[in-house]
Formats: C-alpha cells, structure tokens, sequence
C-alpha cells in the first residue's frame, strides 16, 4: 500500500508539475493578448492625439491659445442670401424655413473620423438622432468602416479638407482647391457618395492664411459647394479640459434665440467630454417645445460668418 500510495504521490505530482505551468502559461497568454490589445488601442488614440495636435501646431496657428479658439466663437453670423426659392412652387418650402414654426438644431461634429467617432455613432443611434461630421482625410484601415457608417446609419457626410494643415490649405486658391478635390474624390471611393457641403477649418472668417477667403468661397460656388459655418460653439475646441457642464451650457444658453441652430462640435480623440455630455444635449433639446434635430443637407440654409475685414 506504501507503494501505491508513493506512485499515486509521484504521478500527482508530475501531473501539477505539468498541469500548473500549462494553465499559467495560458493565463499569460490570455493576459498577453489583453494587454497588447490595450498597447495597440493606446498606440492608436497617442498617434492620433499626435497628429491631430499636428494638424494646427503645423498649421502656423501661433502659441496664443485663446487666439486660437477665437476663431470658434459665433459673435458675428448672418445667413446665406442664396436664392433659396428655386425650385419651389408657389407656397412651397424645403422644410428648413423658420416660417415653419418648428426650431431647427444641428448637431456638426469637426476633424472626425476617430476613435470617438463610433462612441457618438452609438449615442446618435440609441436616440434616433441625425448629425452631421464634416470629415479629414485618414486612409488608415480602422477609420474606413466609420466613414462608411455615417452615411449608411443616415448621417450627413461633409467635408471638412484633407489635411486640416492651415498653413498649406490657405496658401492659395490653388492649394486649396486640391486639398479639397483630393478629400471629394477620397470620400467618392470610400463611401460611394459626392459630398457638396463643406466647412472651412477655423469657419470661414477666420484670418490664418495668406488667401483671401472670398476667393475661396467663390471657388467652392464654382464647384457647386454649399459651406456651413455655426451659431453655437460648444466650446470644445479649446486645447485644454473643458467639463461636461460647461459644453451643456455652451450649446444650450442661448439655443432659444435660434430658429436654426448649428451647433459646432469636434470629434477627436481627446474630445471625451464632449462624447459624455452629448445624451443629456440630446435629451435636453428633445424636451424643448417645437425643436427638432436634424442633420445639415444641401437644402438647409446656410449659417455662414461675415468677416470682421
């Protein structure tokens, strides 16, 4: 019986001796993929705080901060005089007229796609709600299926330029005429769809570049293209932190003075607080008497910024 017992002993022993570096290998393992899988998403979201930094800090935009976002304030807005009757039959509306009754809010996110962007597809999707993303160029893989899903879950795809680089895009007409063509024919190939609307980086008062930014807005009337600036800045486009509540009372203080409300966001990797505070602005402007979202289309009348020159 000592025998028996002994070999018993000596093969439990083997046993564990095999079983327990197996099973902490597997959990190492396990552990492993885990924790590269976090490394690559960490590696993703740096490399695109990288560049998005790199889209203004190479865009000659200076160091004064508050210049900068200056440029995303809403003090001096009017609306396009563009013939908006063509078209229409006697009585007839597109649906856009403040005549209707009905205030208007569109919700426009900036600099998108990122790895927020399927962050706020979710929200949008949970609350029946359609946005508009005014769209750069990235060709990376992972940032295809997000273009393809703004415009498959009904959302308006604009465009924004390609490189978001100021100090190339307004240098000339010339310069910005390609951006823009390269972006156009990028989103054409990626989604299927010929985008019309636009946004200047910076709005289109803003005085960064070396060209005079009527001659650009006649080139974009040129091509047939509708620019969209806002009346209401969230002010997430500060570099620094900005709280849930502050971007709530942005876009809500004075959203009761507009029939037609465009609201400027920015959908970016370190926007995060902008994510976080976009159910309870959904929720918010749901709960408001005769004011509906909507996403921009080409029907939509312009909020466009006069230039203070």
């Amino acid at each position: 019986m000592h025998t028996g017992f002994s070999r018993k002993l000596s093969f439990f022993i083997i046993a564990m001796a095999i079983l327990v570096p197996t099973a902490l290998c597997i959990f190492l393992g396990i552990r492993l993929h885990i924790v590269q899988k976090e490394l690559t998403s960490l590696r993703s979201e740096a490399k695109e705080a990288m560049a998005y930094y790199d889209m203004y800090a190479d865009g000659d935009m200076g160091s004064d901060t508050e210049e900068y976002t200056d440029m995303y304030t809403a003090d001096s807005v009017t609306v396009s005089k563009r013939d908006k009757s063509a078209g229409y039959g006697e009585g007839q509306t597109d649906g856009n007229s403040p005549e209707d009754g009905v205030r208007k809010v569109y919700l426009t996110f900036d600099d998108g796609p990122s790895s927020n962007t399927g962050r706020i597809l979710d929200i949008l999707a949970e609350y029946n709600v359609k946005a508009t993303f005014f769209v750069i160029g990235k060709e990376e893989e992972e940032y295809q299926s997000l273009y393809k899903r703004i415009v498959d879950e009904g959302h308006t795809l604009g465009m924004h330029s390609y490189s978001h680089k100021y100090n190339e895009i307004y240098q000339s007409v010339d310069s910005y005429a390609q951006d823009m063509s390269k972006l156009q024919e990028f989103l054409y190939d990626t989604t299927g769809v010929w985008c019309r609307v636009c946004r200047f980086p910076g709005g289109s008062s803003n005085t960064t570049g070396m060209v005079d930014m009527h001659e650009l807005i006649d080139y974009l009337d040129e091509q047939d293209i509708t620019y969209y600036d806002w009346n209401i800045s969230s002010g997430d486009a500060s570099g620094g932190y900005i709280s849930t509540d502050t971007i709530l009372h942005n876009c809500l203080a004075n959203l009761s003075k507009h029939r037609e409300a465009i609201i400027l966001m920015h959908d970016a990797s370190n926007k995060n607080t902008t994510v976080e505070a976009l159910p309870t602005l959904i929720e918010r402007i749901q709960a408001m008497d005769e004011t509906i979202i909507v996403p921009i289309t080409e029907d939509t009348e312009p909020i466009q910024h006069i230039s203070n020159e």
